[in-house]
């Protein structure tokens, strides 16, 4: 018996260490070295560039990147099904949950979207605005895109 639990220990230790070679390795990607993309309009009303996106692998399901806002840049309303942090890096902007007043938020403002509101965020009618937005994907989707705001309705913001 003892026999047989030495032998079984050792088969999970070597399983162990096996499994612990192939384990992934962290990975430093240089600023610059992916080239900034314009925000789609199917989904941003004005001038929007996403620098550094970045997406876990394997079971991790954080994704992200810095989205800059031109003046009077804006998304369009959306929904996000496992929520949504912005981390405002520099600017002026606002953010609107559907049903609720604007809010004006500014460099070194952190930002939580609950999951599934309905909201949108961007820069002032006058300053631009960059945060780090960071959601998680969930049945590989981090985002549920719907309709522009409306010149109206955004320009009843503050």
């Amino acid at each position: 018996m003892k026999r047989l639990a030495a032998t079984a220990l050792a088969l999970a230790f070597l399983t162990f260490d096996a499994s612990a070679a192939e384990a992934p390795k962290l990975t430093v990607t240089p600023n610059g070295s992916q080239p900034s993309t314009k925000g789609p309009a199917a989904n941003f009303t004005g001038t929007v560039r996403v620098d550094a996106p970045f997406k876990g692998t394997g079971d991790a399901r954080v994704a992200g990147g810095t989205v800059t806002f031109e003046p009077g840049a804006r998304t369009a309303w959306h929904s996000h099904p496992l929520g949504q942090t912005l981390i405002v890096t520099a600017g002026t902007g606002l953010v609107q949950e559907a049903g609720q007043p604007v809010q004006m938020i500014k460099a070194g403002d952190t930002v939580w979207i609950p999951p599934n509101v309905r909201h949108w965020h961007g820069a002032t009618a006058n300053t631009g605005m960059s945060h780090i937005a960071i959601a998680e994907v969930l049945d590989g989707k981090a985002v549920n895109w719907m309709e522009q705001v409306s010149d109206a309705d955004y320009t009843k913001a503050p």
